[in-house]
């Protein structure tokens, strides 16, 4: 049993997540904007304690999903969309509260491993997964195992580059695909919340998320991207058939041509069963070490 926590620009969700993946409860309150860090980590104490007296079983460990950057293990956790967070020690506040072994990573990336153990991914060893909602994030698994990197941040698609002369990006560079297809920059361009964007703006963030696609497929030898987030899966099949012809576009090489853009497979439940695939696989890696598991 899993004590799963995705942490959001614009929202905090919990639950208690069964071995079979099965949301059992769940919960979740908006992400507060203060600029103070105790305001924001005490509405997440409130919602995570609740959820966890409302579960018919008692958690063994607890998996977190949040927006980065983050250091290495997701000791610390600096979201670009949470301006009280900066280096905030996330893992180990949690494990003082909750008393439970405690596991964070990056949300895409949680995304990543939820894909591989019940959606899309389920049958593929190589795969990049995306979010396109509040933010854009990824993760990446390639001969079966998810990529980290150095300090863990392996897979920040949003961060690649698809306009260089493009708008001010929240991580100081310019024309990322965060700056160009999030669910804030679409707001911020139309003056519109991204639900209500007209069809050649929802064309035009599948152009640019194929395009980083792409250039994933061309770098690391993946042939699959998984989707989600309510950006993509709100813009739905205009997003992903302007994605796709972008990607047949810039695909060019032998063993990139064939690479695929899907809907992600976990419905609106992702996100959490992604934070508990984080909680079950550092289990099985022994990535709790220090922490009573």
């Amino acid at each position: 049993m899993v004590l799963a926590v995705d942490i959001g620009g614009t929202k905090m969700a919990a639950a208690v997540v069964d071995p079979a993946g099965a949301v059992l409860v769940e919960d979740r309150v908006p992400t507060p904007t203060s600029p103070d860090p105790e305001a924001v980590f005490g509405a997440l104490a409130a919602l995570v304690e609740a959820v966890r007296a409302a579960a018919p079983l008692e958690p063994e460990v607890c998996g977190v999903g949040c927006g980065g950057p983050m250091s290495a293990g997701g000791e610390t956790v600096s979201p670009l969309n949470i301006h009280g967070w900066v280096r905030f020690p996330l893992r180990d506040r949690l494990h003082r509260l909750l008393g439970l072994p405690v596991a964070v990573d990056n949300d895409a990336k949680a995304l990543a491993l939820g894909e591989g153990w019940l959606g899309a991914a389920r049958d593929s060893a190589n795969y990049l997964a995306m979010v396109v909602s509040t933010g854009v994030g990824g993760g990446i698994v390639v001969d079966g195992r998810l990529l980290d990197g150095d300090g863990g941040n392996a897979g920040h698609i949003g961060h690649v580059v698809v306009e260089p002369e493009g708008r001010p990006c929240v991580c100081g560079g310019r024309g990322c695909l965060e700056a160009e297809a999030s669910g804030r920059s679409i707001e911020s361009m139309t003056g519109h919340p991204a639900a209500e964007a007209p069809e050649a703006v929802r064309r035009r963030t599948g152009t640019l998320v194929g395009r980083a696609v792409a250039s994933v497929a061309n770098l690391l030898d993946v042939q699959l991207a998984v989707v989600a987030g309510s950006v993509a899966l709100g813009f739905g099949a205009v997003f992903f058939e302007a994605a796709q012809t972008e990607i047949a576009l810039r695909s060019r090489l032998d063993f990139s041509r064939s690479t695929l853009i899907v809907p992600g497979g976990l419905g609106v439940h992702g996100p959490l069963v992604g934070a508990a695939a984080v909680g079950r696989w550092a289990s099985s890696t022994a990535r709790l070490a220090g922490q009573g598991a």
